[in-house]
């Protein structure tokens, strides 16, 4: 039996990059997918491409960023399969300045698009999803999250971006809390792969090799992990940040207590000073932020 047969799988951002790699995957492994874009034609090329290779997708292109696109996005996925196991939360967009230099627009577009997207869908389906476990049919249901290295470690050119990110790696250790009790995991990926957004950030860095080697960039690597993390046979992983490129995958460490002093009074400010550095010295150095 394949990894996800009987599964139904809604992939947004899904017509090309990274989108378009995972819905490949899932069907190769027997999903049937959704695939959402912004453009139509880009995600009916990519459900035809599933469809000529045995697979099941139809297209779709509403709006991830408001209520009821998320609805209609549920509405049409539950209307063609009949139920919906997978979220994968992907699309994104960049407006890439020095902090100083974004303006209102820059801000508001980057966390509209990341974490408002993410969160109109996966509203819309928890509620299905909970809904279905108090009548009596627990779901065996799973959202992936979208973070990055930018909102683990910062970056430089991309506070609105990185803020966003990091937004999201918070707002998955809630979900993976609270959803529990309903049957649905949650977890993210922070990956690394050559798409639109990272050809146009570091072209040079992401170029795919002319040799023949091995495309430690390609998005097709980062596949695998997210269909085995949709799958049945992750159950038991909820709340967990990962990185993924090439070969490698990574288990992230978020923020947590570290060195501690504890005068059990009231310290005075003059006092602090080599409280401070103290804490620094013992305290576990943070990864340097992207750039610096």
């Amino acid at each position: 039996m394949l990894l996800c047969e009987q599964r139904c799988v809604i992939i947004t951002g899904a017509g090309s990059g990274l989108g378009r790699s995972y819905a490949l995957a899932f069907a190769a492994e027997g999903a049937q997918v959704l695939v959402n874009d912004i453009r139509l034609d880009a995600a009916e090329s990519v459900a035809q491409e599933i469809s000529a290779l045995g697979g099941q997708a139809i297209a779709n292109s509403d709006d991830i960023t408001s209520m009821q696109g998320a609805q209609s996005i549920v509405a049409q996925a539950l209307q063609a399969f009949g139920a919906v196991h997978v979220l994968v939360n992907n699309a994104g967009i960049l407006r890439d300045r020095m902090f100083i230099s974004l303006s209102e627009d820059d801000w508001d577009q980057v966390m509209r698009v990341h974490l408002k997207g993410h969160f109109c869908l996966a509203n819309t389906l928890g509620r299905h999803w909970r809904d279905l476990s108090k009548a009596g049919q627990r779901p065996d249901a799973r959202i992936i999250n979208t973070s990055s290295g930018a909102g683990l470690q910062g970056s430089v050119g991309q506070s609105n971006y990185a803020a966003a990110k990091a937004g999201i790696a918070a707002l998955t250790l809630v979900q993976a809390v609270e959803m529990a009790r309903y049957g649905v995991t949650a977890n993210a990926l922070a990956p690394a792969a050559r798409t639109a957004m990272t050809e146009s950030a570091m072209p040079e860095t992401v170029k795919a090799p002319s040799d023949g080697s091995f495309d430690a960039w390609g998005p097709d690597n980062v596949a695998p992990l997210v269909v085995w993390l949709g799958s049945s046979a992750s159950a038991h992983i909820t709340g967990k940040v990962f990185e993924s490129q090439g070969g490698r995958i990574s288990l992230c460490d978020g923020w947590r207590t570290d060195a501690t002093v504890d005068k059990q009074a009231r310290w005075l400010p003059a006092e602090l000073g080599p409280v401070i550095d103290e804490l620094i010295e013992r305290g576990v150095p943070a990864q340097r932020v992207w750039g610096a």
